[in-house]
């Protein structure tokens, strides 16, 4: 397991997830300066006429809201760096571009299933987040954490699985909440892929 180590709180965390941050947050403010930026970079659903091919990727780094790019990033410095000391930078690169690139197809897909022909922007981190969330659940099952509003800890996997079960619930129910519920469990699909795939490649649980 090789861990990336660094003499300050900015090298310490692994470099992709330092990264990632960092783009996320200069894509962030540019969008506060330049607010015509966010209908170049969210993913349009493909009956709308506006989507482009490369906002399966420029979706998941760009944020509007100031609570939904800290809430993600957030996560993504407590759960990425983790990952990225386990797996290595070029698996770990690899599964988050995979995750959020997975939870933008299924996020087309639930739009087109459901008829949307009106210009229905997606943007934001969150479907890499839960892929995430997912491995961590999968490779650290009985870590305990700690959430802000539950005095006790939860086990990784029984949090992963509550949260997915939550987001399933919203997403079938058709909450009006302008949150991509799919998408999520997209993220989610998308990472137990990538894991049982490199399981079967390696026939180990060893997934460096």
């Amino acid at each position: 397991m090789a861990y990336y180590q660094g003499n300050n709180f900015y090298n310490s965390i692994p470099p992709v997830t330092r990264n990632i941050l960092i783009i996320n947050v200069i894509v962030w403010l540019a969008c506060l300066l330049f607010g015509n930026l966010v209908f170049y970079l969210a993913l349009f659903n493909y009956d709308s006429g506006y989507f482009k091919i490369y906002q399966l990727v420029t979706y998941m780094f760009t944020h509007v809201n100031l609570s939904h790019i800290f809430f993600n990033m957030f996560a993504l410095f407590m759960f990425g760096g983790v990952l990225e000391n386990y797996w290595g930078t070029k698996r770990y690169i690899i599964y988050y571009m995979v995750t959020g690139i997975g939870a933008g197809l299924v996020q087309l897909l639930i739009l087109h299933l459901n008829g949307v022909v009106d210009p229905v922007p997606t943007i934001g981190a969150s479907g890499a987040i839960f892929g995430l969330l997912l491995a961590f659940g999968m490779l650290f099952p009985d870590t305990p954490l700690f959430l802000f509003f539950i005095p006790v800890p939860i086990k990784a996997k029984y949090f992963v699985i509550g949260y997915g079960l939550i987001e399933f619930f919203f997403g079938i129910s058709g909450a009006s909440d302008h949150v991509a519920h799919f998408a999520h469990l997209g993220g989610m699909l998308f990472g137990i892929i990538m894991i049982l795939y490199w399981r079967k490649k390696r026939k180990t649980f060893d997934f460096r």
